[in-house]
């Protein structure tokens, strides 16, 4: 549940919101129930405001803890704290319904995919079609009224075009002469214009459909061609019509031909496109493409199949020219990164790298050349939002004074906090003061930030700052009722040393009435992918149901395998050609094992139980090991070979360098070897992690007579996460854990 997070949202106050560990005993709470935290209660309780930064330098308010028919888009001046509506909501809903006659009415208008610069515009899809409001008038204009959806809908940097893309091609739109320009014409079902493919929505760009970008002078577009011709497909069944119908995917596995992407750019005058020339560079992905200040150059990166090896070149708009820039090499494998950087001053950039086997940042000219780092030491840089397989910590330069801002994990590795630097590398200081995890986003002028901190055991609060650090008022902080009224307990950090003295960070969540004199269950959450830790000092939605778990007198806990903690790219590549085996499997034994010693604890009672990942690695601990008397493993890995090309390879390489390793960490051949009682759960349409890798596991199951128990969830994807699928699913794991603990 916690792999799949849900964003915190919650009510306006004065303070940090401070949440005791133990709650009294003598205190009644209501009962905490799985159809409140999965039905949609949770999200009710928690709702929080929508604040952005505008291209002014205001902040955008749109507050979702009040009614929908009373949500209405403002604007805060910063300095002031003073704000006002950007537009008339009445007038403007009329505006938009009277553009859709025979469609049901729009009662609310949601927070707007973008807003330009100026500050003029919102712009709106309803039903597959484009809309603008003009804030001044509270007025809409209808861009699109076509059979075919509209997606990947942008602004352009001047706010007076935007651009979409409509059967797998490129449009551009004039906002003043309202005229739509077709800027490719060779999409269809296996070329895709300026979206991407699966594997690259999900690997290379984190789930954001991002395939083209607009010049910083809007008027140009560089766009990914992907061929998908070659890419083998993946069927699932839709039961849901009386005659059910088969749903195609393009989805590359281990050793499989991948799409193949080419670079265009493409000026609105002439609308032609000229092609990033990479022919004499061999490659097996292009995973960035960025433009410099100028407009007149574009940088593209690209991977080799192995992912060992990331080059940076710089293209001409005009000619398509390419000059290759630098190389960056890793041992494993290079991750994907959203922090290069161009300074204003035309002869910089700011490059993020690995090569010290840990993350940091480095200056270099634009011919290639480094010239210092910026950052340094036995620390990370780490992004606090996004997903973890794609980095982005660098938030924002101050060139006047000569500034970085970023955030790292310096002070500790269970915590994410702001910093600054010179650009020399020199002054180096931490913003941010209080313990937990930051969450950053500065004004375009960067003379002020937002700051989203939580803690284990704080809420969500949002506050605003001066680029010195300086907080200047808090502007929303999250509804502490809910907590009070269930009794939530919240976890205590510990460190537990692995067989070699390693720290294992760890942590436990023990029942409201615990009695140390008491012989507890145990049951442990994991994940355990690179870089990817569950042991963190923020606020968890997870920590919810896990309380459901503490009122049924288990504890509940968490350990990071040292590959999983984020501590560094070195611990990271301790995975490669062997992932989910002996490395992180050894971690975990030794932190049960250590666990089964504790006073409190039933050494015959331990679980464990993980989502995607943490599904993997809970067949891994059943099979590999006799710890575990009972294990849930939730849209799990049984073969490596089973998923996709991009994280696959960047892990385990490919079958023609390493069919050992292959054989070795497939799980399939340690199924006859389960150890305890077992429930797998997979959804049908799980486009991430097929449901034949289930049906495999399960086989091996059934071949060595194993027991087994199965929960699917017909038409569901990998997140199961649908309502009525949810309170059924964890319902089900519940009632498993009651069984068999």
């Amino acid at each position: 549940m916690r792999s799949h997070r849900i964003g915190l949202l919650g009510a306006s106050a004065l303070a940090l919101l401070l949440i005791p560990a133990a709650a009294s005993r003598a205190q009644e709470h209501e009962k905490l129930t799985i159809e409140w935290i999965c039905g949609g209660g949770l999200r009710e309780a928690f709702a929080y405001p929508v604040i952005r930064w505008l291209g002014d330098g205001r902040l955008a308010w749109y507050d979702m803890r009040k009614p929908p028919s009373a949500r209405v888009l403002e604007a805060i001046d910063p300095a002031s704290g003073r704000m006002e509506r950007l537009f008339e909501g009445e007038k403007a809903l009329e505006s938009l319904n009277g553009l859709r006659p025979g469609k049901d009415s729009v009662k609310t208008l949601p927070y707007p995919l973008e807003i330009d610069k100026g500050v003029r515009r919102g712009l709106f899809t309803f039903d597959g079609d484009i809309y603008l409001l003009n804030f001044k008038t509270s007025s809409f204009l209808r861009v699109t009224e076509t059979p075919d959806a509209e997606s990947c809908v942008l602004l352009s940097p001047d706010g007076d075009k935007l651009s979409f893309v409509r059967s797998n091609n490129l449009f551009a739109y004039d906002i003043n002469a309202r005229k739509e320009l077709q800027l490719t014409s060779d999409g269809c079902d296996s070329v895709k214009n300026g979206t991407l493919s699966w594997v690259y929505w999900e690997e290379v760009f984190g789930r954001r459909d991002i395939a083209y970008w607009w010049s910083p002078d809007s008027k140009a577009l560089a766009y990914f061609r992907t061929d998908e011709s070659g890419v083998s497909v993946q069927r699932y069944v839709d039961v849901r019509p009386w005659t059910p119908r088969v749903i195609t995917q393009r989805y590359p596995k281990v050793g499989e031909k991948n799409p193949a992407v080419r670079v265009g750019i493409v000026d609105l005058e002439p609308m032609k496109t000229v092609w990033v020339d990479l022919g004499r560079y061999p490659h097996e992905y292009v995973v960035r493409a960025q433009w410099l200040p100028d407009s007149r150059q574009l940088s593209v990166q690209t991977l080799n199949r192995l992912q060992t090896q990331l080059d940076l070149f710089f293209a001409e708009r005009k000619s398509g020219a390419v000059r290759h820039v630098l190389t960056e090499r890793d041992t494993g494998w290079v991750n994907m990164m959203d922090d290069l950087h161009f300074l204003k001053d035309g002869e910089h950039f700011l490059w993020p790298s690995e090569r010290s086997g840990h993350l940091h940042l480095y200056r270099y000219s634009l011919a290639g050349s480094l010239l210092n780092p910026v950052t340094s030491g036995d620390w990370s840089l780490r992004g606090s939002d996004g997903v973890f397989w794609v980095q982005r910590a660098l938030v924002g330069v101050g060139e006047k004074e000569g500034w970085v801002y970023f955030t790292a994990l310096e002070k500790s590795p269970l915590e994410c906090h702001l910093y600054r630097v010179r650009i020399d590398g020199t002054g180096l200081e931490r913003l941010s003061t209080e313990e937990g995890t930051h969450s950053i986003t500065f004004s375009p002028d960067m003379q002020f930030y937002t700051d989203r901190f939580s803690s284990a055991s704080r809420l969500p609060v949002t506050g605003l700052y001066r680029k010195d650090g300086s907080l200047l008022r808090v502007l929303a902080s999250a509804n502490s009722e809910p907590l009070s009224k269930f009794g939530v307990q919240c976890p205590s950090f510990l460190t537990i040393r692995a067989r070699d003295g390693f720290p294992l960070p760890a942590q436990i969540l023990k029942p409201r009435d615990f009695d140390p004199a008491k012989k507890y269950p145990v049951i442990f959450y994991v994940y355990g992918g690179p870089s990817a830790p569950e042991v963190l000092n923020q606020w968890e939605m997870g920590l919810f149901y896990d309380n459901i778990l503490l009122d049924n007198g288990f504890i509940v806990m968490s350990v990071d395998n040292r590959v999983a903690t984020g501590i560094s790219k070195t611990l990271e590549n301790l995975s490669v050609r062997r992932f989910m085996s002996t490395v992180e499997l050894d971690d975990l034994v030794d932190a049960v094992r250590w666990v089964k010693t504790q006073p409190f604890v039933d050494s015959t009672r331990i679980g464990v139980w993980g989502w995607s990942g943490g599904g993997t690695y809970t067949m891994l601990a059943m099979t590999r090991s006799k710890e575990f008397k009972a294990g849930i493993a939730v849209a799990g890995v049984t073969d490596m070979r089973f998923y996709d090309t991009k994280w696959a390879e960047a892990v385990m390489k490919t079958e023609e360098v390493n069919k050992a390793g292959f054989e070795e960490s497939s799980l399939l051949r340690y199924a006859k070897d389960l150890h305890g009682r077992l429930m797998i759960a997979h959804g049908t349409y799980d486009d991430n992690v097929h449901i034949q890798n289930a049906w495999a596991f399960i086989n091996e199951l059934i071949k060595a007579n194993k027991p087994y128990e199965l929960r699917v969830y017909p038409m569901r994807m990998h997140g199961i996460e649908d309502p009525p699928a949810r309170i059924h699913l964890f319902t089900a794991m519940l009632d498993f854990w009651k069984r068999n603990l």
